[in-house]
C-alpha cells in the first residue's frame, strides 16, 4: 500500500524534523516549549477481545482488557499563547497487541485545563493515522472492519480527524517534566505512555 508505505518511510524525516524545530524554536520559543520522549506502554480494551485475545502474546488476561505494548514516542511541543495553548506533533512505534510492528503520527492543538503547584494537566484533539502490519495475515484473525486495507496489503491503516490525548506533568526542575500521556479512545482502545518532557529554558 503506497500510501502506508510513505507514512513508514517518513518516520525518520519526522524525527530530524522534531529535532530541528527544537533547535530553531529555543532562540525565539517560549520557555514551556519542549521536546519529549515516552516509553509506549499498556493499552485496555474497555470491553475485551475475547475473539482475538489468541493472537495477542502479552496479555496481561485472558480476554485480552489489558495488554502491554513495547515502543517509543518522540514529540515537540509549541505553545503559542504562553502557557495556555500549543501546537502538538508525535510519531510513535511499538510492537502492536499482536507483537507486530505499528505506529502513529498525530498533529493537534493543545490546551492546559489546570495547573496547581507541580502539577498541570493538558488536553488536546487533532488528526492521527495509525498503522500497523497487516493483521490480516494472522490465521483465525476475527476481522472487525475498522482497518483499511486487505489481504494482499503489507499494511492496514486507521485515520482518524478527533485523536485526542490527555497529559499529565509533574514539574522535576526548570528543564524537565515528568510526564503520562492517556488517549482516551473509548469502547475500542485506550492507551497509556510514560516519559520525561525537556523544556526549552533560556
Amino acid at each position: 500500500m503506497f500510501f502506508i508505505d510513505a507514512v513508514i518511510s517518513m518516520q525518520r524525516v519526522l524525527i530530524s524534523i522534531i529535532s530541528l524545530w527544537g533547535i530553531l524554536f529555543y532562540s525565539h520559543g517560549l520557555a514551556q516549549d519542549n521536546i519529549g520522549i515516552k516509553f509506549f506502554g499498556l493499552s485496555i480494551h474497555p470491553k475485551g477481545e475475547k475473539s482475538n485475545a489468541f493472537l495477542m502474546p502479552n496479555k496481561l488476561d485472558k480476554n485480552a482488557y489489558f495488554v502491554m505494548n513495547f515502543g517509543l514516542e518522540i514529540m515537540y511541543e509549541k505553545f503559542f499563547i504562553k502557557d495556555a495553548f500549543s501546537f502538538k506533533i508525535v510519531k510513535s512505534l511499538y510492537s502492536d497487541c499482536a507483537a507486530r510492528l505499528g505506529g502513529f503520527v498525530h498533529v493537534g492543538i493543545r490546551r492546559k485545563i489546570i495547573k496547581k503547584d507541580k502539577h498541570s494537566l493538558y488536553g488536546g484533539i487533532g488528526p492521527t493515522i495509525i498503522f500497523r502490519r497487516n493483521w490480516l495475515e494472522i490465521p483465525g484473525y476475527n476481522n472487525p472492519g475498522k482497518f483499511n486495507g486487505d489481504i494482499n496489503d503489507k499494511w492496514q491503516h486507521l485515520f482518524l480527524w478527533y485523536g485526542g490525548e490527555f497529559e499529565y506533568k509533574y514539574f522535576l526542575s526548570d528543564r524537565l517534566d515528568f510526564a503520562v500521556s492517556f488517549i482516551p479512545g473509548y469502547p475500542d482502545l485506550m492507551s497509556f505512555a510514560i516519559g520525561l518532557n525537556y523544556k526549552f529554558v533560556k
